[in-house]
């Protein structure tokens, strides 16, 4: 057993999500949304190096202490798969586990809106799920590659940096390919996907220019892809992929972006009552008035779109925070701090619920 497992296995048993590392710190866990200790004795530059080094390929430590970041994942059998990202801190070596289900997760066991099935059901066109870091975007992604797979017969080629949910074989065809040990980027695997016959390509993360550019291409060339980016509503979103672009292409993307964009779901992840934590969605699907919003630059009016079109599975951020409240799912204070519009949350705050906001 290497020596990282005991610290994994004890993350896992607290019911966290994320174990985190560094030297001259005690090892803590993320439980519940919240950082907390899981041991005392302060880790040393040499305990550090010698649990990382261990799981990782002579190949790849060399890279890491050549880069100063890695990305990898790493299984414990029977227990889970967790996600891996090392780096060097002012203090030096740190690295931050986060715990991949083994099992992924269905629709009905995530709690996802009916709306989200419908984008798994499109031919083509370019899906982003968005939020912040550790807001549940590769859960909600592998739940829908998991219904695709279950009811559809389609060739899926997954590009991740690194792959997180295994799928098993089902009715369709999947690939996996690993950024950094199947392929040297997520653009070169883009390019080569491109040849490969694809119904369905997921890229892990939309974070460079070649990457958007290529994605959008593929949408564009009939393919549906799904893919990440970190922003927390719809328009934002519309917004982050033109703005990847210098100001001489945006009107080309605009157009581009206007015939292929076939939907976005905004996630954050909410603290439940009592305890445990909760997704909660902006829905954004395709709409008459949609591709000229875009294409004319009037990205304010797509909450206008999401507003009038709840009958058909939309919705704002704010409103799905309002309903989980509403229906005790989550405290006002919490719906408050995630919300665009704070006025319409106010008057649900209980006196003193801000005298905490900086802990929070």
């Amino acid at each position: 057993m290497a020596e990282i497992d005991s610290l994994l296995r004890k993350m896992v048993g607290l019911g966290g999500s994320d174990l985190h590392i560094a030297v001259g710190l005690p090892p803590k866990a993320r439980v519940s949304g919240s950082i907390q200790p899981i041991g005392d004795k302060l880790l040393t530059a040499e305990e550090m190096s010698r649990m990382l080094k261990e799981i990782v390929p002579e190949r790849r430590w060399t890279d890491f202490l050549a880069r100063r970041d890695l990305d990898l994942a790493y299984e414990i059998p029977g227990l889970a798969r967790f996600r891996g990202n090392f780096l060097y801190n002012h203090w030096g070596q740190a690295a931050v586990f986060r715990e991949i289900p083994a099992k992924i997760l269905s629709f009905e066991q995530l709690g996802l809106p009916e709306a989200i099935k419908k984008l798994c059901h499109l031919n083509e066109g370019l899906v982003v799920v968005t939020g912040p870091t550790g807001s549940g975007k590769s859960t909600t992604l592998a739940a829908m590659i998991d219904y695709i797979n279950t009811n559809l017969s389609r060739h899926i080629i997954t590009i991740e940096d690194p792959i997180e949910f295994v799928h098993p074989v089902k009715k369709s065809v999947i690939v996996h390919r690993e950024v950094g040990e199947h392929t040297e980027t997520f653009a070169s695997a883009l390019k080569g996907a491109m040849r490969h016959d694809p119904d369905i390509l997921l890229v892990g993360e939309m974070r460079e220019l070649e990457t958007i550019k290529l994605a959008l291409s593929c949408a564009s060339m009939g393919m549906l892809v799904f893919g990440t980016l970190h922003t927390n509503n719809a328009p934002k979103t519309v917004d982050r992929i033109i703005n990847a672009f210098p100001s001489d292409d945006q009107n080309q993307v605009r157009v581009m972006l206007a015939g292929c964009l076939a939907g976005i779901v905004a996630q954050l992840l909410c603290r439940k009552i009592p305890k445990g934590r909760c997704a909660v969605h902006e829905i954004l699907l395709q709409h008459e008035a949609l591709a000229n919003t875009v294409r004319s630059g009037q990205i304010a009016n797509i909450r206008a779109i999401i507003e009038g079109s709840g009958s058909e599975g939309m919705v704002l951020m704010d409103t799905s925070l309002m309903n989980r409240v509403k229906d005790g799912t989550i405290e006002a204070k919490e719906a408050y701090m995630k919300a665009s519009n704070k006025a319409a949350f106010a008057p649900l705050l209980k006196p003193g619920d801000l005298d905490s906001e900086g802990s929070h």
